[in-house]
This record gives C-alpha cells, structure tokens and sequence, in this order.
C-alpha cells in the first residue's frame, strides 16, 4: 500500500542581530506613511531567523526586521479581505545579505507581479485587488533582512504603469527572467547537515525548507516508472534546501506549477523530477544539481513553460525531455540558462510537431563534445515510440545559437 506523509515545513535559523536600518528609499512623508497599507495587516512567511519576526516587516519600525535562515526565503503582508496594492517599497537593515534576485507575487494565485535583479527599493506594477502580497527572494549573497516592507495603493512609490500585468506565457520570452539566475554553477557538491528516513511520499503545500539535510529512501533505484515520488509539491509548492538520497523513487512530482530552488540529488534514479500540470504557467528549477542519471533528469508532462537555471548535471542522458507518447498531448517549452553539464547526451530534447519551443543560453558542456544540444522529436501517441528526427540550431523550436555553448 502506497504510504504519504504530509509534512509542513518548520526551521530554526541562526540568531538575529538587531541593526541599524538603512533606507534603500527616502523615507516617506507622513501622508505617504499613513497610507502604508501593511500598518495593521498580518504577515507571514517561510523561515525566520532566531530574534526576526514576520510582524516586523509592517510595524513601521525600521530598527526591526524579518531574516530567513537562509539566502533564501519569503516573507508576506496579508488583509482580511481584498486590498488594491498598486506598489510596494522595501527596506532592508544593514548587516544582511545583498539582495541578487526577487519576485513579488500576487499569494492569492501564485502570479508574478513584477521582478528583478539587485534589491528592490520602490517597485510600481499594475493596480492589483488581493488578500496577500510576498516578496520571494531567490538569491542573495546571505540572509538578508528586511525592516519593511511597504504597500500602497498609491502615492507610496513611482507611477505605476498603465499596462496589465500578463498572463502566464504561452510562448516563452526571449530571455530568461531575472529571477531564475542564482549563481554559476561551479561543480561542487553540498555537504549534508543530517539525515531523514521516510518511508513514503512526502507531501508539500507551500514552502518545503530542509535545511540541506538528506532525505532517504524510497524506490529500488531502477528506470521503472511505477514508483512513488520522494516529494510531491503541491500546485504553488516550493521544495528548497535538500539533498535527496539514493534511491530516490521517482524523484520529485510537480503537480501543478512548482519551484524547485536549491535540490541535489545525490542519484537521479528514473527522473529527478517530472512536472505533470496541465494549467498553463511556468515552473521554476534554481540552482542545485543531480547526478548519476542514465535518461531524463528533468520530464515534462504537462503543459506550460520549464524554467531552469544555474544549474549542475553531472553523468545523465538528458538534462530535459518533453514527453513525446504520454497519454495526452500538449505544447511545451523549457527556457535553459547558466547551466553546467558534464558527460550528457543531450540537453533539451523537444516535439517540433507539437509546437514545443527550447531557448537555451550559457551552457557549458564539459566531457560532452558529442552531446546534442536541441534535438527534436516527432511526438506519437501513447505506446509508440517518438521519432528522433535530428538537431536544431536558431530556429522557430530550438532557439539557440552556437555561441551561447561553451565546451571545456
């Protein structure tokens, strides 16, 4: 009998150290301030740094702050009922991390409002009507801390601009978001800080931190497709900060749109990951690594856009497949950027037929002087065989030049 567990997520950080804000932005004049629609509202989060609170990012008290235990995390400003929020401004304290990377996201549908690199200060986007609003930063240089962070209806930041904010793509951008560049994957491998032993699918909602222990194992490390999933991320879920063991099942599940930030898998296993829903929407793979692989790493199966990046494959076949038999159809995309891929195959492996798009840049392949770096396939219905039908370079599927691969 198939066994889940279901598990949310608690951590404990280092100790937080009271400091001295610094002011990303001049400070706001009392009519601004008393607009600050986070004066009053809830707040919550993923982790919190010993002494750090969530309430602290809305008490309008800048020697107080929030810090996750990590370079990661997000903190979130909530109301009981539906609050049009049109722009946001951050303060960050002194003594933390710089910021790298963020979104801020509409919580109520999991929609990326607006996003960007280096620390946010005053950000303007379209007016938007929702219960709860989160800055999710994906990359920092350390923990940061944010003193405060300010919502306005109006008035609090910059002019919002007049055009709506888009839907999730149905084609992929031209160039991956900012959000989805961590670092450069270098080719070292992390230490574990413990171990878990489960015995069943792990169930995430939300935000999953496991604080880069290593969960162990489920599965006979075969290429069979019948076995559990270690972890099953709800739609919205983020998986973060974890080393899986070996064997490891069938990976991780993405059941709708998921982030994927931080993961190492010590053995892919059958896949390291599939991603299965059929809503539209991107999902995001930042940072980490997997290794030991002999066919896909990352399967797609639904439907939308596969972001990955900064990422490090090492010994697999390919570092992404859309599925060409699965028992439904569907157009497809990956974006791939920043990656380092030793002694593959293949990097992405696509349906022209379906309409599947690959936009791949800064790839360095190392042992991997034969790999196909965009192959397309003819996608068949379930229980034929797709037809490989040979190599794309900077065409309307594979939208990759020779120059964005470096081999060494």
């Amino acid at each position: 009998m198939k066994r889940s567990v279901a598990l949310r997520w608690t951590a404990v950080g280092a100790t937080g150290i009271t400091a001295a804000a610094v002011m990303l932005t001049l400070a706001a004049s009392p009519a601004a301030a008393a607009d600050n629609l986070s004066i009053g509202a809830g707040a919550d989060g993923s982790s919190k740094a010993d002494g750090t609170s969530y309430g602290n990012v809305k008490d309008g008290n800048t020697g107080t702050y929030w810090s996750p235990t990590g370079s990661t995390g997000y903190v979130s400003v909530k109301w009981g009922s539906a609050t049009t929020v049109s722009s946001v401004v951050i303060r960050q304290a002194s003594g933390g991390g710089s910021i790298n990377a963020w979104r801020l996201l509409n919580a109520d549908n999991g929609a990326v409002l607006t996003s960007g690199s280096g620390s946010p200060s005053t950000v303007s986007f379209s007016s938007t009507s929702l219960k709860k609003i989160t800055l999710d930063i994906t990359s920092a240089s350390a923990a940061p801390r944010i003193a405060e962070f300010e919502t306005y209806g109006s008035g609090g930041g910059t002019t919002p601009p007049t055009t709506p904010p888009t839907t999730p793509p149905t084609t992929p951008p031209t160039s991956p978001p900012p959000t989805s560049n961590p670092g450069t994957p270098t080719g070292s491998w992390p230490s574990s800080t413990g171990s878990v032993s489960i015995s069943g699918t792990v169930t995430v909602s939300g935000t999953f931190d496991g604080g880069m222990r290593t969960y162990c194992c489920i599965g006979d490390g075969s290429q069979s497709e019948s076995q559990d999933p270690m972890f099953k991320i709800a739609n919205g879920g983020t998986l973060q900060n974890v080393i899986i063991g070996s064997p490891a099942g069938d990976g991780v599940h993405c059941e709708g749109t998921c982030t994927i930030r931080n993961v190492w898998w010590n053995d892919i296993g059958e896949d390291a990951a599939t991603f299965k829903g059929t809503g539209g929407g991107t999902s995001y793979v930042i940072g980490g690594g997997a290794r030991s692989g002999s066919d896909k790493t990352f399967q797609h199966n639904g439907n939308g856009t596969v972001n990955i990046s900064g990422f490090y494959l090492s010994g697999s076949g390919k570092l992404y497949r859309a599925c060409g038999n699965c028992s439904s159809s569907y157009q497809r995309h990956v974006r791939i950027d920043n990656v380092l891929l030793n002694d593959i195959d293949m990097v992405a492996g696509i349906n022209s037929n379906w309409g599947d798009t690959a936009t791949i840049t800064r790839v360095t392949l190392r042992n991997s002087s034969s790999a196909t770096v965009c192959g397309k396939y003819q996608g068949v219905a379930k229980g034929s065989e797709p037809k490989y039908l040979g190599e794309g370079w900077n065409d309307a599927n594979c939208k990759v030049n020779r120059s964005d691969i470096t081999y060494g």
